[in-house]
């Protein structure tokens, strides 16, 4: 069984939070479910670094759902992955009856996890997911952890050979059908990467091209 503890920190053991863990490995492959368990890790190990005061089961719940909208159930969706996951993290939380206060942190926390220079101005929750997640995909914040934080969370959890090209993949399966979404966020670059037909809109040419721009109006 993976280690729930590392360096002093625990995954709760909330039955809220064991719900949580359930509904992800049912519905996440296990490497978005490794990868969104070491974001929490990650994120906590930061916080408690840091001194900050933050919800671990609020903390866990964010990192849970933040790549849920990648997954199958949401082939369908034309709105962005992070959107996706900070409304199925909101139900989740409202079907437990947790305070609509709360339930606002995880949203946010989810749906600006990819969106830079924000979410480390808000609540410790939302900040957290983000390094958290820039931690673990990219590699932001890396000397921060200790040699042995770093070994410990990847034993327990592990990367896995490959997973730069994997990740890769699994951004591209969840966004190549809604190719708009990723409009001014980096997950473009996802697309641009995978697909060589994909083209990039232009903020410039709308800008130029917008009916002000060409004298349409005052």
């Amino acid at each position: 069984m993976a280690a729930t503890r590392i360096s002093g920190v625990a995954i709760p053991d909330s039955q809220l939070a064991c719900e949580v863990t359930q509904l992800v490995r049912d519905t996440e492959s296990e490497l978005l479910f490794h990868h969104s368990t070491r974001v929490y890790f990650w994120a906590a190990l930061a916080g408690e670094r840091k001194g900050l005061g933050f919800d671990p089961e609020l903390l866990y719940t964010a990192a849970m759902f933040h790549d849920i909208g990648l997954t199958e159930r949401y082939r369908a969706s034309q709105l962005r992955f992070e959107v996706d996951g900070a409304n199925a993290a909101r139900d989740f939380l409202r079907g437990h009856r947790i305070p609509e206060s709360d339930v606002e942190k995880v949203w946010a926390a989810v749906a600006l996890h990819t969106t830079p220079g924000i979410p480390e101005f808000m609540h410790p929750e939302i900040a957290l997911l983000q390094a958290g997640a820039g931690m673990d995909v990219v590699g932001r914040g890396y000397e921060q952890f200790t040699d042995e934080q770093r070994a410990a969370v990847t034993t327990a959890y592990s990367h896995g050979a490959g997973f730069g090209h994997a990740m890769i993949e699994a951004f591209y399966d969840g966004l190549k059908h809604r190719p708009d979404s990723t409009y001014g966020t980096f997950n473009d670059d996802i697309l641009a990467c995978v697909d060589p037909d994909f083209r990039r809109k232009d903020f410039c040419a709308m800008i130029l091209g917008s009916p002000w721009a060409r004298g349409a109006g005052h």
